[in-house]
C-alpha cells in the first residue's frame, strides 16, 4: 500500500450527459447522480481524477481556451452540488488531425495508459488499488494497460452499446447502470479484510 487509491474517470458519458465534442460551457450537464457519487467517493477516501480524450482541439472544433472554459464549468457544476475532483488529465492529440500541432501518436490517448500513468506518478496513486470507470472500450483497455485493480463500464453515454461488444478477455470487471452505482459497488469489492 505505497500510494493513494483513486477512481480514474472518463468525463463525457460518465460524468457528463455528453457524447460528442463539447466546446461550449453552456452544454455542461451532469448525469443524474454523478455529483452525489463523487461526493460519496470522497467521503470513502477515494481520490477522483478525470482522464479524458478531448480531440476536439486537434479536430479544430474548439480551442484549448474553449476547452478550459468547459472544464471550469464542469468543476463549477460539481461544486454546486457539493462535489469536486482532485485533478483532470486530458489528451488533445489525434494522429492525422488537421491541426499538425496535435497530430501526434502519443502515449496519452486512451486506450494507451499514459494519462493514468502520469496521474499516478504526479499524485502518488497506487494503480493496483485504483479503479478506472468509463463508457467506452478504450477506457477499459486503458485501465487494464495501466494495471488498475478494476476497470468498470457504465451504461451511460456509449456504455450500453459498448457492453454488447465486450466479451471474454475484453470484458470489464463490472458493468454498472451509471456512476451513481459505483460507491456501493466499491464498498463491496474493496471491503477491508477482517481478521
Amino acid at each position: 500500500m505505497s500510494g493513494k487509491r483513486a477512481v480514474l474517470l472518463d468525463r463525457d458519458g460518465t460524468i457528463l450527459d455528453q457524447d460528442g465534442y463539447l466546446g461550449d460551457p453552456a452544454g455542461v450537464r451532469l448525469l443524474p447522480g454523478a455529483a452525489a457519487a463523487l461526493k460519496a467517493l470522497a467521503a470513502a477516501g477515494w481520490e477522483r481524477i478525470v482522464v479524458s480524450n478531448q480531440s476536439g482541439v486537434a479536430r479544430g472544433l474548439f480551442t484549448v481556451e474553449q476547452y478550459a472554459r468547459v472544464e471550469e464549468a464542469v468543476r463549477a457544476a460539481l461544486r454546486g452540488e457539493g462535489a469536486d475532483l482532485e485533478a483532470v488529465y486530458v489528451c488533445h492529440h489525434l494522429p492525422g488531425a488537421p491541426d499538425l500541432r496535435w497530430s501526434v501518436a502519443c502515449d496519452c490517448r486512451k486506450p494507451r495508459p499514459g494519462l493514468l500513468l502520469r496521474a499516478a506518478a504526479e499524485r502518488g496513486i497506487d494503480l493496483a488499488r485504483s479503479v478506472l470507470v468509463g463508457d467506452a472500450a478504450r477506457d477499459i483497455e486503458a485501465g487494464r494497460a495501466a494495471g488498475a485493480a478494476a476497470s468498470v463500464l457504465v451504461r451511460t453515454g456509449k456504455g450500453r452499446a459498448t457492453e454488447r461488444l465486450l466479451a471474454g478477455d475484453a470484458a470489464p470487471d463490472a458493468v454498472l447502470d451509471s456512476l451513481a452505482d459505483l460507491p456501493a459497488w466499491l464498498a463491496v469489492r474493496f471491503r477491508p479484510a477482517t481478521g
